[in-house]
């Protein structure tokens, strides 16, 4: 692994336009150099970054400027940090790049299949198999793709309860995009008019009247002032 040059914030710098294959490595509190590394070494950034760098080596490895895996790693830590901020776009052009990848792989198997129709049947089966595969998958990531951008809608209930125990019921509903952050609800107004109310709630109401009990049940009979039972017609 090179050594480079020191940043001032202490981590290892490549000369400018020269190939960065270093290591940046964050000085902790505890000066541990050691835990310092190895929590440099297990970030997703540098991680995937020599993954790549490996991947890719064979096609552009000997390219005059080709990048190292710190080129890669500082590349991902930028892309890491706008994600982190809420943008969205390293995700759609990722999305739409594996859906096209996937969709070729389905013609280019289709194509294969069907070059073996009718002589090869365990080949046709085989590439048809594989290009099924790959044509359910772009569909999945192109609906991934689609419900990133479409906007969610989000449903507020708020209940009201008037003077009297009569309560009422008010839908709102917001939306707002994938990435981004709902207004205040507190802020806004609630459901006015007939609008979104529901039926109100059984409860004790203002004149002193008991609530209505369901069922078939007949009242009981009581006794009135001259002594005789009275019962309901």
């Amino acid at each position: 692994m090179t050594t480079r040059p020191k940043k001032s914030d202490g981590r290892n710098a490549a000369a400018p336009g020269e190939r960065n294959d270093s290591l940046k490595v964050h000085a902790n509190e505890g000066g541990n150099v050691a835990m310092a590394t190895a929590a440099a070494i297990l970030a997703p950034e540098f991680r995937h970054a020599v993954t790549a760098s490996q991947i890719l080596k064979p096609q552009f490895g000997s390219m005059e400027g080709s990048p190292g895996f710190g080129d890669y790693a500082d590349v991902l830590d930028k892309v890491s940090e706008r994600a982190r901020k809420g943008d969205l776009a390293m995700a759609s052009e990722l999305l739409a790049a594996q859906a096209l990848t996937l969709d070729n792989i389905f013609t280019e198997m289709a194509r294969r299949m069907a070059l073996n129709m009718g002589e090869y049947l365990g080949a046709t089966e085989t590439y048809a198999r594989i290009a099924m595969k790959a044509q359910a998958q772009s569909r999945a990531t192109l609906e991934a793709l689609i419900k990133l951008h479409q906007p969610r809608e989000q449903t507020v209930r708020h209940v009201h309860v008037n003077e009297g125990g009569q309560a009422v019921i008010a839908d709102q509903f917001h939306h707002h995009a994938g990435g981004q952050e709902n207004g205040k609800t507190a802020d806004q107004s609630h459901a006015t008019g007939a609008a979104g109310i529901g039926p109100a709630l059984l409860g004790v109401d203002s004149f002193g009247n008991g609530v209505p009990i369901s069922g078939g049940q007949r009242p009981e009979a009581v006794s009135n002032a001259w002594g005789h039972e009275s019962g309901s017609a």
